[in-house]
């Protein structure tokens, strides 16, 4: 199924799996896509996903510093506060990893390309409305160079990966709901 993530067209409770690859970094409000997810699993029902963390694009973002003021390369969230996300949604025993692929280019225009046709674009607020110029995109692939390494610019990609469950709801030996009430600490 494809729908919107923070407003899942599913009813609650009745998914066994959610699978959300590459999605959570074009969210408004993770919380709220955590939320979701949460509402229509069913207990015991897995939630597994990827998403870019920070240290996505740092060499086009460091390329881009300084260059115009503006932000030019969407920020990515922590994978230690994606977990911290699951925890505050109720999920139980998130696990998160996270690792580096780096791709390489022969100058910054072709990897600008290959962003353009997955269809990355950067969604930040405050960014340029208007197309970058020539002397712009001249600055950046000065301000990149100083990464070139064995002749090829790196272009790194923190996958960050997660899952967690939907904990069955806690009950006694009758059947009744338990109900932790924990004293405020003083």
């Amino acid at each position: 199924m494809c729908g919107d993530i923070e407003q899942l067209p599913v009813a609650s409770g009745v998914a066994g799996l959610i699978w959300s690859n590459l999605t959570l970094q074009w969210v408004n409000d993770p919380q709220r896509a955590f939320a979701e997810m949460q509402r229509v699993l069913a207990p015991g029902g897995l939630v597994m996903f990827t998403s870019f963390g920070p240290d996505t694009l740092k060499e086009l973002r460091g390329a881009f510093e300084g260059a115009d003021g503006h932000t030019h390369v969407n920020r990515f969230i922590d994978m230690h506060d994606i977990g911290d996300f699951l925890v505050a949604q109720g999920f139980a025993d998130p696990v998160m990893d996270m690792e580096y692929v780096t791709l390489t280019y022969a100058d910054v225009r072709d990897l600008m390309r290959d962003l353009k046709s997955i269809g990355a674009h950067n969604v930040t607020r405050g960014r340029p409305a208007a197309l970058s110029g020539k002397s712009l995109l001249a600055k950046v692939a000065q301000g990149y160079e100083p990464y070139r390494r064995d002749g090829k610019l790196p272009a790194t990609f923190e996958i960050v990966y997660g899952h967690a469950w939907k904990p069955h709801p806690r009950v006694s030996p009758s059947g009744r709901p338990i109900i932790e009430i924990k004293p405020r600490a003083k």
